[in-house]
């Protein structure tokens, strides 16, 4: 790799991904209203607390399904189109790999919003529809399956998906760039995943812990639908 071309493509995709979509579509609904002040309650108790990531699932807090779908879309698509970009014009060397990782970096540390971003989820998905467009249908699948089947355990079910990218990307490439995308991509989400860590800690010191998970999984679509879907399934589900 060209350390000029890979700091060039790392900028760019730092400072495209630092664009907080979130922020943009709430201040369009709602002008007076502050993403970042948005609360949620714990159930069965009177503690309420911040929303601690800013991405699509804030934005469907405050504004519903929609908005967090229009959201996560833009997320994206602001990694997916420059990353394909990229990959096109510099087919060579894996450059795009790198420019995928920087945006996802720049949505979770934003450097236009004092570095208070979003989890990294959808931009890593836009990243992967470049990458390995099928890794985005048999990875969430399989997550899904590992952890309301297999393991009965959905943060399992939720991040499972992630966790399984790095036997997947080596299984479809044997390529060892591939296989540090992976690792760096789980690397950056457990990063951007310490704040929310820190806050279940503290809930889990108070014996609050379960009244805590289910109020996260409530105030999101993905979180309603894993707990829909386990309920359905009557299958007893740890959190």
């Amino acid at each position: 790799m060209d350390i000029a071309v890979a700091i060039s493509v790392g900028t760019i995709g730092y400072l495209v991904g630092s664009i907080s979509f979130a922020r943009i579509v709430t201040r369009f609904l709602s002008p007076h209203q502050d993403i970042t002040n948005y609360e949620i309650p714990v159930a069965g108790t009177a503690d309420r607390y911040k929303v601690i990531s800013i991405g699509a699932n804030s934005a469907a807090l405050g504004h519903g399904p929609r908005a967090g779908m229009l959201v996560s879309l833009l997320d994206m698509a602001k990694v997916a189109i420059p990353t394909w970009v990229c990959q096109q014009w510099l087919p060579q060397q894996p450059y795009y790999l790198l420019l995928a990782l920087a945006g996802m970096a720049g949505h979770i540390w934003p450097v236009y919003h004092k570095f208070h971003g979003g989890s990294g989820f959808s931009p890593a998905l836009g990243g992967l529809l470049v990458i390995d467009w099928l890794s985005v249908l048999v990875a969430p699948i399989a997550g899904l399956f590992l952890g309301m089947v297999v393991l009965r355990n959905i943060v399992v079910a939720s991040l499972g998906w992630m966790w399984l990218l790095i036997p997947w990307l080596w299984f479809r490439t044997h390529d060892l760039a591939h296989l540090a995308y992976a690792l760096a991509v789980n690397f950056l989400f457990v990063l951007a995943m310490i704040p929310e860590i820190k806050v279940a800690r503290k809930y889990a010191q108070e014996g609050k812990l379960e009244a805590y998970g289910r109020s996260s999984l409530e105030s999101n679509p993905m979180g309603r639908g894993l707990l829909k879907m386990a309920a359905r399934l009557k299958i007893p589900i740890k959190l």
